[in-house]
């Protein structure tokens, strides 16, 4: 039985730091966590904003009246406004969530070095609480962990979960493994700080998509003991660098293998004249019978990365002896899911590994995919 027991961080009411994150989510001054294919796929320089030349020429005209704000560009939250309304969900109150950040977590003052906790307000399990880390995606070069939290905002507010987002230097300023190291970093802030904040340290899943699933995936198969996470959810990440372009399927809208590859700038060079680096960048080369549950979502359309990176990874985790789940959403691209059973198979994952409750999703078996 885990004892209940009050804690400074827990007592601890921040609104005007919440206040702020929420302005930052509802202004458009940074890309929410849920995504869509065709914002992927304009987004040619991966910024997380579209400008008027971005746009196919046929929907320029609707440029001004997209960009609410007048500020010149389109972000993700201005654009699933028009494309997806109902798909970015209100965010919680402030009397249901406390909000600590920016947590400079490697004590060095770089701005990319830091996380954002949420804990709710009142828990409705017995603490310690579980804690979810989410990590943002971005292609290694952009994309903030201060909005990323947004997505999992509802988890704090049902009491049952504290969550975290954390920042990493981007490609423009370290290559690998300094995304690895940060992201190895915070969960070791989170580990020793954990009794102070009121978190189970034996209780931590992660969280990411796109190059976020890329890390929260490496974060399961290269523990930095003493932490080791306890389940991880990777939408659509990258997992075999080497082989992205030769498993890209018919429409691609990425050349993964030329030097300006969202891979080939996080490894320093075009990604083949690197292949040390990029095995060393690649979770497929580092499963073993013993890597935590692994949640891994893909869509089958997805033209950015390309749907067999989560195939042969979830194959190889099998082959291994590794416990994975696959699941793959049939007309998905690069996230957008409508799929309301996707979001609700994380929450089971959640659920029944960080609070023994339920059963986990079933998923499909990767070999379906593999066959000639």
């Amino acid at each position: 039985m885990r004892k209940s027991r009050s804690t400074p961080f827990l007592r601890r009411r921040i609104p005007a730091m919440f206040a702020s994150l929420l302005a930052v989510s509802a202004s458009g001054g940074s890309p929410v966590a849920e995504s869509d294919e065709r914002f992927e796929r304009w987004d040619r320089d991966g910024d997380g904003r579209l400008v008027r030349d971005e746009l196919p020429e046929g929907l320029r005209g609707n440029f001004e009246r997209v960009d609410r704000n007048g500020d010149g560009v389109i972000d993700l939250r201005e654009h699933l406004a028009v494309v997806g309304r109902g798909r970015v969900p209100p965010p919680p109150s402030m009397e249901s969530v406390r909000v600590i950040g920016d947590i400079a977590y490697a004590g060095d003052g770089n701005p990319r070095r830091r996380l954002v906790l949420a804990l709710p307000a009142r828990a409705t399990v017995e603490v310690p609480l579980p804690l979810v880390v989410c990590i943002h995606g971005g292609g290694w070069r952009s994309g903030d962990h201060r909005a990323a939290i947004a997505e999992l905002m509802g988890y704090a507010a049902s009491g049952r979960y504290a969550v975290a987002s954390i920042g990493y230097r981007l490609s423009s300023e370290a290559i690998w493994p300094a995304q690895l190291d940060d992201c190895r970093a915070a969960l070791r802030w989170i580990h020793d700080h954990a009794d102070r904040i009121g978190i189970d340290r034996d209780r931590i899943a992660v969280f990411g998509r796109s190059a976020g699933g890329h890390l929260a995936a490496m974060l399961a198969v290269r523990p930095d003991p003493p932490v080791r996470v306890r389940a991880a959810v990777d939408y659509y990440g990258p997992t075999d660098l080497l082989v992205m372009q030769a498993q890209a399927p018919e429409g691609v809208v990425i050349d993964h293998d030329a030097a300006d590859s969202p891979e080939s700038r996080l490894v320093g060079a075009a990604v083949q004249s690197r292949p040390g680096v990029a095995r060393d960048a690649s979770p497929i080369n580092f499963v073993d019978a013993d890597d935590p549950p692994m949640l891994v979502i893909h869509g089958r359309r997805d033209r950015l990365v390309p749907f067999r990176q989560s195939v042969e990874f979830a194959q190889a985790i099998r082959d291994a002896g590794g416990p994975v789940t696959l699941l793959a959403v049939e007309d998905g691209g690069h996230g957008g899911f409508r799929d309301p059973s996707i979001p609700a198979a994380v929450r089971r994952v959640l659920e029944h590994h960080l609070h023994d409750a339920g059963e986990p999703p079933s998923g499909v078996d990767p070999a379906e995919f593999r066959k000639p």
